[in-house]
This record gives structure tokens, sequence and C-alpha cells, in this order.
């Protein structure tokens, strides 16, 4: 299942809409070190110029520094304009962008992240910045540049570039990096990715399952393009903590075109459905659901084709979003094809969120307390079953003032399949399980029984698999975890 939304790490669910963005906090993190590798705050200085032809920036950082730049083509017309941040020359039509009012700002990612090249040795203005060997990957540090971008923008004077209604978009892997940007700084008004893949918009868990999709796997050894830490999911994805439709939701509720195709299988365009279905259900509540729009519905299958369907979408967009007059497209269009079921994907429902603050907000924020550091270490040794077959260990992930979260991995220990598993464990005193996941479980407090769901029952020899929960009271790690296999 897709994780919710709208469950903080505390178990808690929000109530009222401003508490999304300390969700969407929780949510930035556990993404950062999951998926994408940590994108590094506000320089120690970031300087540059604006002109009717060229953008310059210059950064320097814990003592280094680096440069880069990027082209403006403007519209006709007197400015200053909003500008359309075009990753890699791919992207929304450049020509519906510019009579729509909107200037390009053509930027060349590979100038702060190339491709091409080792983990170890990462090369590029970030990098010669953060070190070759930085974990993250380069969705990040293309999503990097392009705030430093919109930095240089802002400390101009406003009289090419306006300093308010920023655009960005991209195409296949530059479609990534225009999701990553848009996700990962709210100074962008609106976010265009056209036809991502896996690694973009595409649920991970679903593209784990959708014939022909680009194989998680592949996408992280193509290109460093996930953060080195995404390694250890490729072949688990259920195990994230997190999946794409939330970081649909961390655009919310700025504007978002998402453009798929679902002609070419690799693309994944039913797993985007999924999670732009899904993360739609952030924009709905917050109230804000006309401003996002998903288009799959195209005739020409060719990839980053220039296509009639998005003309009206796209210049609707520009307009609501970047120049503030007419409406948003609010709509979706999914092919038939290509259209998923995010009921089968999921086991939560949508909040009604309230305009209130919230009556008992907690006191303590787990994603701000030093505290709440993850241990790393196992707080139980695994426990064999009676047979031998299978071991169940446990670690705590996080833990706050009132609850913790913990994962559990079942390993099969045997040389053949294991088909069905279950774990006993006793809580403490005092505790009690609030969400659970990759798991069914007999009860919330005391001694519990988890067991697999249909999607994790079978582990291949010398495998594991986990599941995880969010319990209140305090951090005292279960005891007596057995695992049994039938």
């Amino acid at each position: 299942m897709l994780p919710d939304p709208f469950t903080k790490l505390d178990g808690t669910r929000i109530s009222a809409k401003s508490e999304w963005e300390c969700r969407r906090a929780e949510i930035k993190e556990l993404a950062e070190d999951s998926i994408y590798g940590e994108k590094p705050g506000m320089p120690d200085s970031v300087t540059g110029s604006v002109s009717s032809s060229n953008i310059t920036v210059n950064v320097s950082d814990q003592g280094r520094s680096a440069s880069f730049s990027a082209s403006v083509d403007l519209p006709s017309g007197s400015g200053p304009f909003p500008a359309v941040i075009v990753l890699g020359g791919l992207g929304a039509d450049t020509d519906t962008i510019k009579s729509s009012g909107a200037a390009v700002i053509n930027f060349d990612p590979y100038e702060v992240g190339q491709e091409d090249t080792s983990r170890s040795n990462k090369q590029g203005a970030f990098y010669d910045i953060y070190g070759s060997s930085s974990s993250t990957g380069l969705l990040m540090a293309w999503s990097w540049g392009v705030s430093r971008i919109i930095d240089v923008i802002e400390q101009s004077n406003g009289s090419v570039i306006s300093t308010d209604g920023t655009g960005v978009t991209g195409c296949s892997r530059f479609g990534k990096g225009a999701f990553t940007a848009g996700a990962f700084d709210q100074r962008i008004d609106l976010t265009m990715p056209i036809e991502s893949g896996t690694g973009g918009v595409p649920a991970l868990r679903g593209v784990a399952q959708e014939d022909g999709a680009q194989p998680l796997s592949n996408a992280y050894s193509e290109q460093p393009w996930f953060g080195d830490v995404f390694n250890s999911y490729t072949s688990n994805p259920a195990a994230l903590p997190v999946d794409m439709h939330e970081i649909v939701g961390m655009v919310a509720p700025r504007g978002l075109l998402i453009m798929e195709n679902p002609h070419i299988d690799w693309l994944g365009a039913t797993s985007g459905s999924v999670a732009a279905l899904g993360g739609a259900e952030v924009y709905k509540a917050l109230g804000a659901q006309e401003n996002i729009t998903y288009w799959s519905d195209v005739q020409d299958g060719s990839h980053c084709a220039t296509r009639s369907e998005w003309t009206a979408p796209l210049q609707q967009s520009i307009q609501k979003f970047l120049l503030g007059t007419g409406s948003a497209p609010g709509e979706f269009r999914i092919a038939s094809g290509a259209s998923g079921n995010l009921s089968a994907w999921r086991n939560w429902q949508t909040p009604t969120l309230s305009d209130d603050e919230p009556t008992d907000e907690p006191t303590d924020d787990p994603t701000d307390d030093p505290t709440d550091e993850p241990t790393d270490e196992p707080t139980d040794e695994p426990t064999d079953d009676p047979s031998g077959v299978c071991t169940a260990s446990y670690q705590t992930i996080n833990s706050w003032s009132s609850g913790y979260q913990g994962e559990v991995t079942v390993s099969n220990n045997t040389a053949s399949t294991l088909n069905g598993w279950s774990v006993d464990m006793t809580l403490a005193s005092g505790q009690s399980i609030s969400n659970l996941w990759n798991g069914d479980n007999s009860g919330t407090s005391g001694a519990i029984t988890v067991s697999n769901v249909a999607w994790n029952g079978s582990i291949a020899p010398d495998g594991s698999t986990t599941f995880g929960f969010v319990a209140s009271g305090s951090s005292t790690a279960p005891s007596g975890l057995t695992c049994t296999s039938p």
C-alpha cells in the first residue's frame, strides 16, 4: 500500500490545513533519507546577474566555490516577465510558453551534475562544492541548481525577469529533475514534468509491478539520478517510508501540470496516474484540487513530442500561476489503457481538514529534535523459529517523546522459497500501535502477531522482507520476537 500522506511520524493524523506544512517537512526529510539524498540548505553566498539574454550564478559554501549560467529567451512585449526554467532544452513547448507571456530560461543541468560518472566521482558545480563522493543524486543536484537560479532572480531588480512568478519544466530525465525541483522549492509557482518515468512522477511501488516499466534497479544503475541510499530499496520498494504520491503532495497547493505518454511502456504511465491520483488527495484536503492537472490522453506516442492536446492546459496554467489571470485547467485526462486504480493501492482515507489550528498540537516536532536520531542498531537479537526456517529482528527507526517508529526484518534462512510467515512479539506496557504497514496484525497492544500480506509472503532463499509500524508510548523495543512459517 502507498503510505498515508496524512499520518505524521508520531502516528497521529493531521486535522487542520495549518498542519500540512509540518507534515510536508517530515515527508521532505524521509524522501531525502531514502530516495534523493540531502539537498543542502542556503549556501553561504549566492551572487550573479540577470540580463535579457543570460543569467550568471556564483555560489560559495563551506569554503568552496562554483559558477554556472543559463540563457534567457524573452517573449514579445515589455517586461518584467515571469519565467519558466526549462531543463536540458526539453520540456513544455517553448513557443507556447512565450506566447502565453512568460520568458524561457534554458538551464543545462549537466553544469551542476553530469551524467556518465561513477557514484564515487560525481562531477559538476554541485559536487565541486559538496564533494565528488557526495551521496546526493543528480536529481537533487539539478534541483539545487534551479534554486540557485531563483536566488539570483530574487536578488535582481526585477526589471527583466519578475521576482514573483517562476515555473519549471523538463521531459524524460529532465522531467524527473523538474519534478524534484518543484517539490523541493516552494518558491516555484508552477511545476510541469513531462514523461518523467521511473524516478519522476510514477509510484515506485507501482513501477516495480508494472509490465515494461523501467525497473528500479535499472534506473538506479543507468545514471546516478537517485541518491546512493536508494540502492537498498531497488529490490524492496515496499520498505520505502514514502512514495511519489507524497512528492506530488509536496507541491500542493501550488500549480502542477503533469504530462505523460501512455504509448511507451518504459515510462510507467499507469504508475504515474496512481501517484497523481494519490497526490491529488492532498490537493483535495487543502481545498486546492483545481491546482493539479494530469494529462496522459494523447495520440502521438513519440517521446518528448510537442502535443496539441497539451497546448490549452499549458496556456491556462501559465496564465493562472505565473500571470495571475484566468483559471487553472484542474482536470484529469487519463488514457484508458494506462489508468491506475488508487483504491487498490491505499488503505487510508482523505481527511477533511479544518481551516482552524488544531486544538491539541503536539509540543515537539520529531523532525526538529536533535535527540530524535535513529539508533541504527538492532535493539533485539533475531529469534529463530522452532524449525529454523525464519528469523525476525527489530530496529528503532525514529523516536520522540510520545512514541516511536519501528521496523522488523523477516529473513528466510533456508535454501528454499519461504511461502508465508508470521511474527509474534510483545509490546511494552503502555504501548499501542497506531499504524502498521506491509503486514496484518492481530492486535495493537500487548502480545500481538503480525503475518504477511499477499505481496510479501514469498521470500526467496536467503532473502528478507520488512514490516514497519508506529506506536505510542515509550520507545522500549518489543520483546519475544519469534518468526514461524507454515
